[in-house]
């Protein structure tokens, strides 16, 4: 009898030990470039790169394709727990020449998003279509990040709504047609140039069928809005391996309705407040912190399932975070989730960037 029993009682131990190390989150990192020479707020060095990869070759981490990723959280489906994607903003040559054969090495797959109009212009420092097809046969995607890489958010002086959704349109499907045209395949994932979109936007681009990816911090797990997912950038000082540590480990809050919160700012609107439903998890809500651009912590309350946030003083001008963590109950791990927020001039008129 008990020899039967066995392996009945070493199969759910396998599945027991399997959930232990499953999760339904995954976390996605975002780069530029890989340089010591271009701007710091959208670099990392070579050396810091190589390093963050050792890190995730000698800590376990599962290094999936995007859109394996993408499909497997969003369906709620079980993936292995540590599990990251890799992606790429912009095309630009360094990609080529330091990410690409690091990762290659290591049989990792990147995404790439590119902004068509720059590699047709044939112009350093972005990538080639030729280079683009070569990383391609090592498992390399690319993606649509709009032909022109303008600030789709703005409206030009007396366009009706019409016509900006028949611009905006016009702009991502070239960059699709493009990719098509010189890859051969141009999968429906999108990233919103400086990491911008409004209610409207962001309406589109799941009215397009694209999944959506933004410049705010996150993992991602099943609650998250599929048109406008996060990711953590990597770039200038948020490349501190005790800081990229620490988001690799991190776990989504279960914020209901995300998706509801209009990022662009009413003229005048300066003290935005963020009204999160959270559902319950292993942390404690009242332990919950916000911190605001430039700002340190937030006032934060809780009551009845509801998180009020808002900043202590106005927000500047131009793009901005409200970023709330708690900690595990049970884990040396995070909850996280991010709201950003763009806040026009006073009088309505768009900053210089």
């Amino acid at each position: 009898m008990m020899s039967r029993l066995f392996p009945v009682l070493l199969s759910l131990l396998l599945t027991t030990i399997s959930l232990v190390h499953a999760a339904e989150s995954a976390v996605i990192l975002q780069y530029h470039h890989f340089s010591d020479t271009t701007p710091r707020s959208t670099s990392i060095s070579p050396e810091r790169f190589e390093q963050q990869l050792n890190y995730l070759e000698q800590n376990d981490f599962t290094v999936w394709p995007l859109q394996r990723v993408v499909d497997a959280v969003l369906q709620g489906d079980v993936v292995p727990d540590k599990t990251i994607a890799i992606t790429v903003d912009d095309a630009y040559d360094s990609i080529y020449s330091e990410a690409w054969p690091r990762l290659k090495r290591r049989g990792w797959s990147m995404t790439v998003f590119v902004n068509s109009d720059a590699v047709d212009s044939g112009l350093r420092p972005y990538l080639s279509w030729e280079q683009m097809r070569e990383m391609q046969r090592s498992g390399v995607a690319f993606a649509n990040h709009t032909a022109s890489h303008d600030h789709l958010i703005r409206r030009r002086a007396g366009e009706p709504e019409s016509q900006w959704r028949l611009r905006v349109i016009a702009d991502i499907d070239k960059a699709q047609q493009r990719l098509q045209e010189e890859l051969g395949r141009a999968p429906k994932l999108f990233v919103y140039p400086y990491g911008e979109y409004d209610y409207a936007l962001r309406q589109l681009v799941g009215e397009l069928g694209y999944v959506g990816f933004g410049q705010q911090s996150g993992p991602i797990g099943p609650l998250s809005d599929r048109r406008a997912l996060p990711r953590f950038p990597m770039a200038g000082p948020y490349t501190e391996m005790a800081g990229f540590i620490e988001k690799l480990n991190t776990l989504p809050l279960p914020v209901n309705g995300q998706g509801e919160v209009d990022p662009l700012l009413p003229n005048q609107l300066e003290l935005p407040i963020l009204s999160l439903k959270l559902n319950a998890g292993a942390f404690n809500p009242d332990a919950i912190s916000c911190f605001i651009t430039g700002q340190g912590k937030g006032d934060v309350s809780y009551q009845a399932g509801l998180l009020t946030v808002m900043a202590k003083s106005a927000l500047p001008v131009g793009r901005s975070r409200y970023n709330c963590t708690v900690r595990h109950n049970k884990m040396n791990r995070y909850f996280w989730y991010s709201q950003n927020w763009i806040r026009r001039n006073s009088d309505g008129s768009w900053y210089r960037e």
